[in-house]
């Protein structure tokens, strides 16, 4: 873990550089550009929040206003959001840029780390984007908003040691990718998003908190809806095991990397 430190610290404005040419590239003739990256969880939400509120009837126990439903959505889709696309990201990131490194040499652990750098950084676009919506609603942002960089650094922790085991393996085996499509949209379920944890019949709830993604979308949901400090403490889980992922990734990744050009 040392040596990937020192070399993406030496190469760091060539990460830098990377990720902003990301940035820039992805939506390069886009009309629009970066909006593109936050309208479309927005759009989930909103979608979700009038199918299930106002179709279905879904209301939200505690909470009065015809738009803390939609703000719950907003709050775990902002928190989903972010580790689906490091995880996913993460997933390819070695295939997609297979050309790459056969031509040009620099630390190949570079690659998730740009990618990291540009999911957060379009993670802050969508919590502002979040925040002119709440002011429609009349929901108007918090001093509990400062403490949602711990949360963010969690997820990006989890997602990043995930992804990186993952993108190693699909190199190898390219199934990986097939098969975590279907585990993210069943894993996307299991977690309290679109419900709440207490509508849960007990035989569930062992399971959802088995799942190191539900503390950190109550961590986010804590702070955009209820506007108060989260349970800190809740985190010591998905942040323990996002650490020991790493620590997997990280080992997997240096003894995979002589092969991973030639398996390309």
């Amino acid at each position: 873990m040392i040596s990937h430190s020192r070399s993406a610290w030496r190469y760091r404005n060539f990460i830098l550089s990377a990720i902003k040419g990301e940035l820039k590239g992805r939506f390069a003739a886009s009309k629009i550009g970066t909006l593109w990256f936050v309208l479309h969880p927005l759009a989930m939400a909103t979608i979700y929040a009038v199918v299930l509120s106002k179709v279905l009837g879904a209301k939200l126990g505690g909470v009065s206003g015809d738009s803390a439903y939609s703000i719950y959505l907003m709050a775990g889709i902002a928190a989903w959001t972010v580790f689906l696309e490091i995880t996913n990201r993460c997933l390819t990131v070695f295939i997609e840029y297979g050309n790459t490194l056969k031509k040009i040499s620099f630390p190949r652990i570079a690659l998730p780390i740009i990618v990291l750098g540009s999911v957060l950084v379009t993670h802050a676009l969508l919590l502002v984007a979040i925040a002119v919506v709440f002011v429609f609603f009349q929901h108007y942002p918090s001093i509990h908003w400062i403490a949602l960089p711990v949360g963010t650094l969690v997820i990006a922790l989890l997602a990043f040691g995930l992804g990186i085991l993952l993108g190693v393996m699909n190199v190898f085996a390219r199934d990986i990718g097939q098969v975590m499509s279907v585990v993210f949209q069943l894993w996307f379920w299991l977690t309290p998003i679109v419900y709440t944890r207490d509508i849960l019949p007990d035989s569930m709830q062992t399971l959802i908190r088995l799942n190191p993604v539900t503390p950190l979308v109550e961590f986010y949901q804590d702070i955009l809806l209820y506007s108060r400090w989260p349970d800190f403490a809740s985190l010591l889980y998905p942040a323990s095991l996002g650490a020991a992922l790493v620590l997997a990734s990280l080992l997997v990744f240096r003894r995979a990397s002589p092969e991973l050009v030639d398996a390309l």
